[in-house]
């Protein structure tokens, strides 16, 4: 009898330490990725290494000249969890009933997205606007959503790209990375009638799905018990679980067409995470795999091809 209890106190005592090194995890995942602030942990990680070419776009394109030297209207926005959020309209340059919203990824900010703004204004002649995510830029939040709270923002912005430049206008929806996830977690929403087309860059299925391939690529973690529980941490200190973030579950009711496009040597966000959401989307829905394209890099490696994709797709339900 002493023996057993003996080796009761044991397993109790096991099962408590583990269980406190599964909260201290918890809450370290939650810190490192979720709660806004630097993230060192991105520093020097191959998955993120692009090629000189387009780090060369990326740092010193010309791109960032053309931003700087725009004249933008700052618009703000009360979320629905009264945060004050900003985003950059400018208008263009002829009249137009076009107008793109352009989503950034995460830890970036709207800015960024002049990279893409630029030919979308200066090629295709519309208006842009880019809006600072929650926990970005010069918006409020103390966590990153992921895309999840990010796409009821999206709604929002559209209901003031409406009243201010008309509900005539036709919209599309243009995100890369977490911007990408954002749009699509947005197509399972209400959205506007006027909203025509979405552009989906790089996107992953859900924030569940993207940490449970990061912890074993980066960290050769199991997901659970993890994963389990810094969702938990998640819903208590940011209001959403890893698994309810599902940019997967939301194209499963998008009405709206949606444009999936993705390196093959994206090993940040792995290519078939894009394939699936392809496979899985209600409403018209095509794809293009760029070879040799990392994260997020199609574009300055392949503009043409990768313009001229989009242009096809657009010309079909944009007037």
């Amino acid at each position: 009898m002493k023996k057993k209890k003996k080796w009761l106190k044991i397993m109790i005592g096991i099962i408590s330490v583990l269980l406190i090194i599964d909260i201290i995890a918890s809450f370290y995942f939650y810190n490192l990725a979720i709660n806004r602030g630097p993230k060192d942990f991105l520093q020097g990680n191959q998955d993120l290494e692009v090629s000189a070419e387009a780090m060369n776009v990326f740092t010193e394109g010309g791109w960032r000249e053309w931003v700087d030297n725009q004249d933008f209207e700052v618009w703000e926005l009360n979320s629905y969890d009264d945060l004050k959020l900003e985003g950059y309209f400018l208008k263009a340059k002829e009249p137009t009933n076009k107008t793109v919203v352009l989503a950034h990824g995460y830890l970036g900010n709207a800015r960024q997205m002049g990279l893409y703004g630029q030919y979308y204004y200066e090629e295709l002649g519309y208006n842009i606007f880019m809006p600072d995510s929650r926990g970005h830029g010069q918006s409020e939040g103390d966590y990153i959503g992921f895309g999840w709270h990010d796409r009821l923002d999206y709604v929002d912005w559209l209901d003031q790209v409406n009243e201010r430049v008309g509900p005539d206008t036709e919209i599309v929806m243009h995100g890369v990375s977490m911007g990408a996830a954002a749009v699509l977690m947005a197509s399972g929403e209400k959205l506007p009638a006027n909203v025509k087309a979405i552009v989906a860059d790089s996107p992953y299925t859900s924030v569940n799905d993207m940490f449970a391939y990061q912890m074993n690529r980066m960290y050769k973690l199991p997901t659970f018990p993890i994963l389990p529980s810094t969702s938990a941490v998640t819903k208590v200190q940011a209001g959403y679980s890893l698994t309810e973030a599902s940019a997967l579950d939301q194209v499963k009711e998008a009405e709206v067409p949606i444009l999936y496009i993705h390196g093959n040597s994206d090993t940040f966000v792995p290519t078939s995470m894009a394939e699936e959401l392809y496979e899985n989307t209600k409403s018209e829905a095509e794809i293009i795999i760029f070879d040799h394209a990392g994260h997020g890099e199609a574009f300055v490696l392949e503009e043409e091809r990768y313009m001229e994709k989009v242009i096809e797709f657009l010309n079909q339900y944009v007037k």
